[in-house]
């Protein structure tokens, strides 16, 4: 009996080492779809950097495709920003944009098994200098986590996690 509850205290001790570094993993990942990695000689981003970013948002499967684009030179979008809330894509962009558009490789990935929707966004356009062609789904947990991040480039009103 002793060996028993030796056996059920140590199991539930790895249940929960594996909640944990699975959901550390997913909140530091990437997209899907990695575009190429950055030119390792590129000049280091500032914040006054030119932003230019066209999104495609596919709300469902055969669903016609809306597009948006932030554009900024500095800290304020431009008037040719179409998305329902331009500062807040920005703001999202500037925080989350460098390792979202051009992720570092991550091979013990763990992402939870989940669904938040069949929306798809295809970010095209350039970040700071650089090329950006990023996919990203809500296809699991990873997908999810990195989707809330950008959710203000998706066409998002602050705040909320999905396209309007």
């Amino acid at each position: 009996m002793v060996a028993m509850g030796k056996f059920f205290r140590v199991f539930a001790a790895a249940l929960v080492l594996t909640v944990v570094v699975s959901t550390t993993a997913c909140a530091q990942q990437t997209p899907s779809t990695a575009p190429a990695a950055p030119d390792a000689t590129s000049a280091a981003p500032s914040a006054s950097s030119e932003i230019d970013l066209t999104i495609e948002l596919t709300e469902a499967p055969g669903a016609a495709a809306r597009q948006f684009r932030l554009i900024a030179d500095g800290s304020t979008p431009a008037a040719g920003s179409t998305l329902p809330d331009p500062a807040a894509a920005l703001a999202a962009v500037e925080q989350h944009g460098e390792k979202m558009f051009f992720p570092v490789p991550a091979p013990n990935r763990m992402c939870t098994e989940q669904y938040g929707g069949p929306q798809v966004a295809v970010v095209t356009g350039s970040f700071r200098g650089k090329a950006v062609n990023a996919t990203f789904k809500r296809t699991n947990g990873c997908e999810i986590s990195s989707w809330q991040a950008l959710a203000p480039l998706f066409g998002s009103l602050a705040g909320a996690a999905g396209a309007i």
